[in-house]
């Protein structure tokens, strides 16, 4: 089995809404995002023969996925005021609203399924929130 691992990193800001602790308040990080994809087999012909993917796509889409992310605030769908919301967003800030809770296990999650569909053989997604922690997502 072959596997690839290419990263980018985006700055941004999020809250946990019924979170007993300072994570209920907004605060940021330094989110790095790592994908690793995987194969069996290297392809046998073309300009990518040899390889399982080219790096430089796989790079570029990695670093567009995470730069939509960047300099945001990363909210789980209806867990400000309405008034609130408009306040920011009249002010011009980006709130970038998802689905589920906007933790690195919720945000691994959705990098996986995010390169699944976008048909690659998705090994394992990683988010790193600061350096040393980080939550990973795989399918077993």
């Amino acid at each position: 089995m072959y596997s690839l691992k290419t990263e980018h990193s985006f700055d941004s800001a999020h809250f946990l809404k019924g979170y007993e602790g300072k994570c209920s308040n907004i605060h940021g990080h330094r989110w790095r995002v790592v994908i690793e994809v995987m194969n069996s087999n290297v392809d046998s012909s073309g300009h990518t023969r040899g390889m399982i993917v080219d790096f430089s796509t796989l790079k570029e889409e990695v670093r567009r996925e995470a730069d939509a992310l960047d300099h945001c605030l990363i909210i789980e769908k209806d867990t400000l005021r309405q008034k609130t919301y408009e306040a920011l967003t009249e002010e011009g800030f980006k709130i970038v609203e998802m689905p589920f809770r906007p933790t690195a296990e919720n945000l691994a999650k959705y990098f996986y399924d995010m390169f699944v569909k976008k048909g690659y053989d998705v090994r394992q997604a990683t988010v790193y929130e600061t350096s040393n922690n980080c939550a990973s997502y795989y399918e077993v």
